[in-house]
């Protein structure tokens, strides 16, 4: 794939995902949320599927299910190149996603399967990826990521 192609298959999936996020803030203020709240949900899912998943490859939102990508992104990608990483804004993030995933589980774009393989891999990984982002932020901790 050339890089113009790269970015011409990255701008029709950002298209398409814009409908997603619409849809998505459309049912977080029907369940009554904050627009501080629903903001905050928006931008965390936003990153995660506009840039995480579009930053080596173009993947369409349905990838962001898999174990894989999640792990990668809340376990490593999002502790190293946020800087706004810590703790609490893993789990923001985690919470963010899951909301966003359940949304489209609804609307019939995903798999009901998927969305619990999701829900399931951050259910038990979600206090390492926490841990890691903690000693990652400590300049006296040992790096989690330094594997030698």
């Amino acid at each position: 794939m050339t890089y113009e192609e790269y970015e011409q298959k990255c701008e029709e999936i950002r298209e398409r995902n814009e409908d997603y996020l619409e849809e998505f803030w459309e049912d977080l203020v029907s369940a009554g949320l904050k627009e501080k709240t629903i903001k905050r949900h928006y931008q965390n899912v936003d990153f995660y599927i506009n840039t995480y998943l579009l930053r080596e490859e173009p993947l369409e939102m349905t990838h962001g299910t898999n174990p894989f990508y999640i792990g990668d992104f809340l376990g490593y990608f999002f502790i190293r190149k946020c800087m706004w990483s810590t703790p609490s804004t893993v789990k923001s993030t985690a919470a963010s996603i899951k909301k966003f995933y359940k949304s489209m589980v609804q609307r019939g774009y995903i798999d009901e399967s998927d969305y619990r393989y999701l829900v399931e891999t951050i259910r038990e990984d979600i206090d390492q990826w926490m841990d890691d982002c903690e000693a990652y932020n400590d300049p006296y901790a040992p790096n989690p990521f330094a594997f030698f």
